[in-house]
C-alpha cells in the first residue's frame, strides 16, 4: 500500500486526477485511455493521409450503396464524357504549349506555375515531380507550392525509403524561405516516424531546429511552442507506470527526466515575446503543482514588456496591405536599434517572404549578414536565395561573389555562379560591364604574380579577352552598345600587364585599342596613357603618346600642350622643345580659330535671337496702339465704313471661317469689319448682309453677354486648370461637373469665351477643399468628347515662369516598358491581352496626341522589374496587325525646356526661332498691310518728299502714328 501511494504521488505532479477516494481507480484508467488516444492522435498528424483513412473506413461497408453509385455512373450522359475528353486535350496542348516556352526561356517565372497546376490537375505524378525540380533548382519555391508539392509526396510515401525523400524534400523547403507552416508541417510528419529507431529523439531535433527558426516569430510562434509541448505531454503519458504498479528506480527517473522537459519549454517559450502570451503563463500555473519560480516570472515580465515596444508595429503589418514594405522596413529599424540578432535576422525573413522580389530588401540584409554575423552557410545561402529571387539585379551578383570569395569557396563553384549571372537577363549594357568586372577582381586576387607565369595568370588574361568579345558580340548586338564606352575593362587590362606582368608591350597595344574606339578626342584619356608610360615606359613613348594627344584632343587641348611643354623642359633637347612649342603654337592656333568662328556664329544667332524679339514686342505694341485708336474714332471710322461700301459695291463673297487659337488675341466685330474691307483692296468685296450699325449692335450684344472672367490667384490652390476640351463643347459647365463633383464639391466652373461667344477649349473649375482639387488632377488625360482631357495645378506662370506640369516620370523605371512602332488601330484592350501573358500588368498607356488620335507607342507598367524583363525579351520584335514593334525599358531622355529669351541670349541660341506675324504662320507668308503703313524693323531717318525727317525720341509711343480708317486706305490707293 505504501508503495501504490508512493506511485500516486509520483504521479500527481505529472496529470491531475479529477476524483479521489472510491473514484479513483476509474479516474486512473480514464487518464490511461486518454493517453493512449492523445500518442495516437499526434502519431497520426504525421503519417499518411491515406494511411488514416484506410482506418478509418475499416474492412466492410454497404454492398446496396456500390450498386446505387454504379447506376448513378451509368446514367452519366455522353456529352459529359465528350466535355471531359475535350477538356484533357485542351489541357495537354496546353501542356505542351507551356513545355515548350519554357525551352525557349527557363526563367519564366508564371509559365512555371501555370504548368505545374495543370500537371497536378491532370495527375501527371512524374511530369509534375520534374517539373517543380526544374523550378525549384532556378527559383526559390513559395509556401504555397512547396505545401502542395510536399502534401503530394506525403500521399504516396509507403516504406522507409520513401519517407527518407520526404524528410530531404522537407531539408529542401526549409532552407527557401523560413515558413512557420512548413516547420509545422515538418515537426508533425516526423511524428509518423516515432516508431522507427530512434524516432523520438528525431522528432526533438526538428522541432529545435524549427523552434531556432521560427520561435521568436511574435504571432505563428507560439503554435510551434504549443505543438512541442503537446508532444512532450503525449510522451510523457506514455512513461507514467501501470495504475497501481510500483515504479522501478529507472522509471522514476525517466519520468521526472521528461516531467523537466516539460517544465523547460513553458520556462523557455515564457522568456520570449509572443502574442498571448498572459494564456501561456495561465496554463503554466494550471499545469504546474509547484510555485512558478520568481527566475521564471521576471522573464516573462521582461519578456511582456518586449512585447509591448513589438506590439504597434505588429497591428501596423495586420492592417497594412500586401506587401507591407514600408512598414516591415519600420520594424526592423527598430530591431537593429535593439541589436538582438536573432530577432533582426527573423524580421528580415518575415519581410522578405513577402517581399522576395524587392533586391534592396536582399541587399540590406545580406550587408547586415556580411558584416555582423559572418556565418559561412547563413551568408552565402542567403546570397543564394537573393540571386534566385532577383536574378536581373547585378549588384546582389556582384556581393555574391564577393561573399563566395570571403568565405573560400571552391573556385568551380565561383565559376559556375558568375555563368549564371551571364545568363540571368540583365535588363542594361553596363550591368554586364559590373558583373565582367567583379569576376575578373576576384581572377586577378587568385593570381599570384610573383611567378612569371601561372595558370591562374592565364585564366585571368583568356578571362579579360572573353570579355571584350562578350561585350563586343553578344551586348552590343543586344542592346546597340557595349556598355563600356570608356573601355574600362581594357584600361584595367592594361594597367595589369604594366604594373603586374611588366609587359608595356602588351599595355601599349591594348591603349591603341582603346583610342581607335572613338576615345582619341579626350584629353583625360590621353593622359591615363601618358601616366602609365611615365610610370612603366620610357621617355620616348611619353613623347610619342603627348604628339599624338596634342593633334587630337578636343576637348582641352591646352592642357595635352601644357603636359607636353612641361615634359620637354625637364627631359627633352633643343629641338625637343623647339618642335613641341611649334606643334602646339600651330594647334593652339587652330582650336582658337576654330573657337572664334563658332563664338561669332553664336553672337549672330543670339543678335538675330533678340532682333526678331523686339521685333515681336513692336508688333505686340503697334497692335495694342491700333486697336485704341479704332476705338478712340469709333463714329469716324463707321462713317468711312458706309462710304466705303457704295464706293466698293460689289457681289457678296464669304470667308472661310477660321476656328480662333487659344491664347491668340481676337477681332472684335468691329475689327471683323476693317479686315474684310482690307482684304477688298486686294481683289475681295466685303460681306454686305448686314449694316455696320447692326453688326456694331450685335457684336456689343455678344459681348455684354460674355464678361470677361477674371481668375483669383489668391484661389490657386483650390483650383485645377482644365485645357485640350473641345471647341465644339456648347454648355461646359454641364458637361464638365458631373465629372469632377466625383472628386469633391465644386464651386464653380468658368469656360472661358472669345469676344464672339465661341468656347475656347479651356477653363477653371474651382473646389470647396484642396483635397478634391488633388483628386481631381487623376482626370488628366481623360477622354472628353474624343478629345484627351488635360488637369494641370492652377499656377500663375508671372510668378513661376519656369513651372511645367508633366505627370509621368522620366527617369529609368526598370519595371515599365517602352512600346513603339504599334498599328494605330491597337486598342488599349487588345495591347493588354498581349501583355499579361508575361505577367501581372498594373497600368497601360496609348500615348495620343492632342486630339485623341494614338501615335503608335504605349507605356506598359508591370508589378516588378522580372515580369518587365520577360516581357522585354518576348515581346521585342513581335508582329501586330503587320507592324513590327519594338519593346525595351522605358528610360526616356531627359526634357529639354525651352530657353527664355535672356538665357538664349547669354548662352547663345543655336537655331533661330522663326518670327510671324499677328496672324500667324500664314500659307503665302504674305503681308495685307498697305506698304503705306508698313514700318521697318530698325526705325531710322527717313526722307517724305524729298526732306529729311527727324523721328521722335526713345520717349515716344506708337500711339503717335497717323490715325486712318479703311476708308482712308482706299481714297488714298484711288488718288495713285
Amino acid at each position: 500500500m505504501a508503495a501504490a501511494a508512493a506511485a500516486a504521488a509520483a504521479s500527481g505532479p505529472r496529470a491531475k486526477a479529477p476524483a479521489a477516494g472510491a473514484g479513483a481507480v476509474a479516474a486512473e484508467e480514464a487518464e490511461d485511455e486518454e493517453t493512449a488516444a492523445a500518442l495516437a492522435v499526434t502519431a497520426a498528424r504525421g503519417r499518411p493521409e491515406h494511411e488514416v483513412q484506410s482506418e478509418d473506413s475499416g474492412g466492410g461497408g454497404d454492398g446496396g450503396d456500390e450498386d446505387e453509385d454504379e447506376d448513378e455512373d451509368l446514367g452519366c450522359s455522353s456529352a459529359e464524357e465528350d466535355d471531359d475528353d475535350d477538356e484533357e486535350k485542351e489541357n495537354e496542348a496546353e501542356i505542351q504549349r507551356l513545355e515548350e516556352q519554357l525551352s525557349i526561356n527557363a526563367f519564366d517565372y508564371n509559365c512555371h506555375v501555370d504548368l505545374i497546376k495543370l500537371l497536378r490537375q491532370e495527375g501527371e505524378l512524374i511530369k509534375l515531380r520534374r517539373a517543380r525540380q526544374k523550378m525549384s533548382e532556378l527559383f526559390p519555391l513559395t509556401e504555397e507550392i512547396w505545401l502542395d508539392w510536399l502534401k503530394d509526396e506525403i500521399k504516396i510515401a509507403s516504406d522507409g525509403s520513401d519517407r527518407e525523400k520526404v524528410y530531404e524534400l522537407f531539408e529542401r523547403a526549409v532552407k527557401d524561405y523560413i515558413c512557420p507552416e512548413i516547420w509545422l508541417e515538418y515537426a508533425q510528419y516526423s511524428i509518423g516516424g516515432i516508431g522507427q529507431e530512434g524516432g523520438i529523439e528525431k522528432v526533438r531535433s526538428i522541432f529545435e531546429r524549427a523552434l531556432t527558426a521560427v520561435g521568436l516569430h511574435v504571432t505563428k510562434g507560439a503554435a510551434m511552442w504549443e505543438a512541442y509541448r503537446e508532444f512532450e505531454n503525449a510522451v510523457l503519458k506514455t512513461a507514467q507506470p501501470a495504475p497501481g504498479s510500483v515504479p522501478t528506480p529507472e522509471q522514476q527517473q525517466a519520468l521526472a527526466l521528461q516531467l523537466e522537459r516539460v517544465h523547460a519549454l513553458f520556462r523557455r517559450q515564457l522568456g520570449v515575446p509572443l502574442l498571448d502570451m498572459e494564456a501561456t503563463y495561465a496554463e503554466y500555473e494550471e499545469w504546474s503543482d509547484d510555485p512558478i519560480p520568481e527566475a521564471v516570472t521576471q522573464s516573462y515580465k521582461k519578456a511582456l514588456q518586449q512585447m509591448e515596444k513589438c506590439k504597434p508595429y505588429e497591428e501596423a503589418l495586420l492592417v497594412a496591405e500586401t506587401p507591407k514594405l514600408a512598414e516591415y522596413q519600420a520594424y526592423i529599424d527598430f530591431e537593429l536599434k535593439a541589436g538582438d540578432p536573432a530577432r533582426i535576422q527573423l524580421i528580415f525573413e518575415r519581410a522578405l517572404a513577402e517581399n522576395c522580389l524587392v533586391p534592396d530588401l536582399w541587399a540590406r540584409y545580406n550587408q547586415y549578414l556580411d558584416r555582423q554575423l559572418k556565418m559561412k552557410d547563413l551568408v552565402l545561402s542567403a546570397h543564394d536565395r537573393a540571386v534566385r529571387n532577383c536574378p536581373w539585379t547585378v549588384g546582389l551578383w556582384n556581393r555574391y561573389l564577393l561573399a563566395m570569395e570571403r568565405h573560400g569557396v571552391d573556385h568551380q563553384i565561383v565559376s559556375d555562379n558568375f555563368e549564371k549571372a551571364l545568363n540571368a537577363g540583365f535588363i542594361q549594357a553596363t550591368d554586364y560591364v559590373e558583373i565582367w568586372q567583379a569576376y575578373l577582381d576576384y581572377l586577378r586576387r587568385r593570381v599570384d604574380f610573383k611567378q612569371d607565369s601561372s595558370k591562374e595568370l592565364e585564366e585571368l588574361r583568356a578571362a579579360f579577352a572573353r570579355a571584350l568579345e562578350y561585350l563586343k558580340q553578344e551586348v552590343e548586338e543586344r542592346f546597340s552598345e557595349s556598355g563600356d564606352p570608356s573601355c574600362t575593362i581594357m584600361q584595367n587590362w592594361a594597367r595589369v600587364e604594366a604594373r603586374l606582368c611588366n609587359n608595356m608591350q602588351k599595355a601599349r597595344e591594348l591603349w591603341d585599342s582603346i583610342m581607335t574606339k572613338g576615345n582619341a578626342k579626350y584629353a583625360n584619356m590621353w593622359l591615363e596613357y601618358y601616366n602609365l608610360e611615365r610610370a612603366h615606359g620610357d621617355t620616348q613613348h611619353c613623347r610619342k603618346a603627348l604628339h599624338r594627344a596634342v593633334q587630337w584632343t578636343s576637348d582641352y587641348p591646352e592642357h595635352v600642350c601644357e603636359v607636353l611643354l612641361t615634359l620637354e623642359r625637364i627631359e627633352g633637347t633643343l629641338e625637343d622643345w623647339d618642335s613641341a612649342v611649334q606643334k602646339t603654337e600651330n594647334r593652339l592656333a587652330r582650336v582658337n580659330e576654330q573657337r572664334v568662328k563658332a563664338a561669332e556664329k553664336e553672337a549672330a544667332l543670339a543678335q538675330q535671337e533678340e532682333k526678331k524679339s523686339e521685333q515681336r514686342k513692336r508688333a505686340r505694341a503697334e497692335k495694342r496702339a491700333f486697336k485704341k485708336m479704332r476705338k478712340a474714332k469709333a463714329g469716324d471710322k463707321r462713317e468711312a465704313d458706309d462710304d466705303d461700301d457704295d464706293a466698293w459695291g460689289g457681289e457678296e463673297e464669304e470667308q472661310p471661317s477660321k476656328r480662333p487659337r487659344a491664347g491668340s488675341s481676337l477681332p472684335l466685330a468691329g475689327e471683323e469689319e476693317s479686315m474684310t474691307v482690307e482684304l477688298g483692296l486686294f481683289g475681295r468685296s466685303a460681306p454686305t448682309e448686314d449694316p455696320p450699325s447692326k453688326q456694331k449692335e450685335r457684336a456689343a450684344a455678344v459681348k455684354k453677354e460674355m464678361p470677361k472672367v477674371v481668375h483669383d490667384s489668391n484661389k490657386d490652390s483650390v483650383t485645377v486648370f482644365v485645357s485640350n476640351l473641345p471647341y465644339s463643347l456648347a454648355e461646359p459647365d454641364v458637361k464638365l461637373r458631373p465629372l469632377f463633383e466625383a472628386c469633391g464639391e465644386v464651386t464653380e466652373i468658368r469656360p472661358i469665351f472669345n469676344n464672339r461667344g465661341d468656347f475656347r477649349g479651356y477653363c477653371y473649375v474651382e473646389f470647396k477643399e484642396e483635397k478634391a482639387a488633388l483628386q481631381a488632377l487623376s482626370l488628366d488625360r481623360k477622354t472628353v468628347d474624343g478629345r484627351p482631357m488635360f488637369v494641370s495645378p492652377c499656377v500663375d506662370k508671372n510668378k513661376n515662369p519656369d513651372f511645367k506640369v508633366f505627370r509621368y516620370s522620366t527617369a529609368l523605371e526598370k519595371h515599365k516598358l517602352f512600346i513603339s512602332g504599334l498599328p494605330f488601330s491597337c486598342t488599349k484592350e487588345e495591347l493588354e491581352e498581349i501583355c499579361k501573358v508575361h505577367g501581372s500588368v498594373k497600368d497601360l498607356r496609348l500615348v495620343t496626341n492632342r486630339a485623341g488620335k494614338p501615335k503608335g507607342l504605349a507605356y506598359v507598367e508591370y508589378e516588378n522589374e522580372a515580369q518587365a524583363s520577360q516581357a522585354v525579351l518576348k515581346m521585342d520584335g513581335m508582329t501586330i496587325k503587320e507592324n513590327v514593334i519594338k519593346v525595351a525599358i522605358s528610360n526616356p531622355p531627359q526634357r529639354k525646356l525651352p530657353d527664355r529669351p535672356e538665357a538664349g541670349r547669354a548662352a547663345g541660341a543655336l537655331v533661330p526661332r522663326q518670327v510671324y506675324g499677328a496672324r500667324g504662320k500664314g500659307r503665302t507668308q504674305l503681308s495685307l498691310l498697305p506698304r503705306a503703313l508698313q514700318r521697318p524693323a530698325n526705325p531710322g531717318p527717313k526722307t517724305e518728299n524729298g526732306t529729311l525727317q527727324t523721328l521722335p525720341g526713345p520717349s515716344s509711343t506708337p500711339t503717335e502714328a497717323p490715325k486712318m480708317s479703311n476708308a482712308d486706305f482706299a481714297k488714298m490707293l484711288l488718288k495713285k
